[in-house]
């Protein structure tokens, strides 16, 4: 199984791109968003995600593992496969995905092409226990990054480490995180702090 590709762009189709490995060209599906970061000729690496069946091989190319890990998730869902997760990243970053699946904002999710307002409700109510995983989130270690802000307890750590592997600054999330605990008190635990956060950075 292919897990990663690195290479140089050869082309960018619609909805693909062919990556040039040692001179061997490699064709990966991938998200708009994604197709929106390479330029012919550039040097790009691209998280793999491979799909065997009986009658074909297919890639998927993402430019981070955040993203191929949400592909992944996505599909977890009835009634969604590789291309409508395909086009819902093209229509939302990871970090958006989770922020309106985190505060259940399924009318986000309903601009995508190929998703309506049930499956739009599916994807943020049956994934809203997943978001944090997808995000990166170790309990053990959350609160121990490097570079971590210094925070007074693990609810908070951990709130933050997984605001910031959204893709929220630091400093951002340190301080959402913080507004979180003035509001929900210091026994609030992560999942409380992680919505009321995000509340707080979608102002």
């Amino acid at each position: 199984m292919i897990g990663k590709l690195t290479g140089t762009i050869d082309a960018i189709g619609t909805g693909h791109v062919i990556v040039d490995v040692g001179g061997g060209g490699y064709e990966a599906n991938a998200s708009a968003r994604t197709l929106r970061g390479l330029k012919v000729g550039e040097a790009a690496s691209l998280a793999i995600e491979t799909h065997v069946r009986e009658d074909a091989i297919r890639l998927y190319g993402f430019a981070s593992e955040v993203e191929r890990a949400w592909f992944r998730t996505l599909q977890t869902i009835q009634g969604v496969g590789a291309k409508v997760a395909l086009a819902v990243l093209s229509t939302l970053s990871p970090q958006d995905l989770g922020q309106a699946i985190a505060l259940q904002n399924w009318a986000a999710v309903e601009q995508s092409p190929g998703v309506g307002k049930k499956l739009a409700q599916r994807i943020v109510a049956e994934l809203k226990d997943k978001a944090l995983s997808v995000a990166g989130l170790n309990v053990a270690a959350a609160g121990r990054k490097a570079g971590s802000p210094p925070v007074e307890n693990d609810a908070a750590a951990e709130a933050i480490s997984a605001l910031t592997n959204l893709g929220y600054q630091p400093a951002q999330a340190s301080q959402a995180v913080a507004a979180a605990l003035a509001e929900l008190g210091e026994a609030a635990d992560t999942p409380k702090l992680i919505r009321r956060g995000l509340k707080e950075l979608a102002r």
